[in-house]
């Protein structure tokens, strides 16, 4: 079973809030993905060795795996698609935690396209289109998700700040 984009969100919407199980249909009404959607996700990632099953469909990502494939794989595998200037959702390093830390000029952060964004940017595309709404509704999940677009996109600063926010962000900064 070949990997998918959007088998990433729903990894990382279980990995942003690990104490909460949900079953395939609330998981499914939080990343905008239908349910079987998220079951075959789940599936494939089980397959892949980033989600560990415990039983009666209860999974959980394997943090230390996906963020080894974050940060070594996902450029290369998903990469990003840059485009023109639009308004959007910020994301990379315009988006928290490393909009803070790293300075950049008016309208340079990459943005997802979107028609609540209130920036303007660079547009970038997201890993998976479902992916800025998702953001939206989850403070957590928007954060792990920019950090994840900077591993995708940015320039090796900003990709080691990424890589060492999101071990954090898992639990695992010691890793990768």
């Amino acid at each position: 079973m070949k990997l998918k984009a959007q088998d990433l969100l729903v990894l990382f919407k279980q990995a942003a809030n690990p104490a909460q199980a949900l079953t395939y249909a609330a998981l499914g009404e939080a990343v905008l993905l239908s349910a079987s959607q998220v079951h075959r996700s789940v599936r494939r990632c089980l397959a892949a060795g980033l989600a560990t099953s415990s039983g009666r469909g209860q999974w959980q990502a394997v943090r230390g795996a996906l963020l080894e494939f974050a940060v070594h794989g996902v450029r290369y595998a998903f990469p990003a698609t840059l485009g023109p200037v639009k308004r959007g959702v910020p994301t990379s390093f315009g988006a928290p935690p490393l909009a803070s830390r790293i300075s950049r000029a008016p309208g340079e952060a990459p943005v997802w396209a979107h028609p609540r964004g209130e920036v303007r940017g660079p547009s970038v595309s997201p890993i998976c289109p479902s992916a800025p709404d998702a953001a939206l509704i989850d403070p957590k999940l928007y954060r792990l998700l920019a950090l994840l677009d900077a591993l995708r996109t940015g320039r090796a600063r900003e990709r080691e700040l990424a890589k060492k926010l999101l071990a954090e962000a898992m639990g695992k900064a010691d890793a990768a």
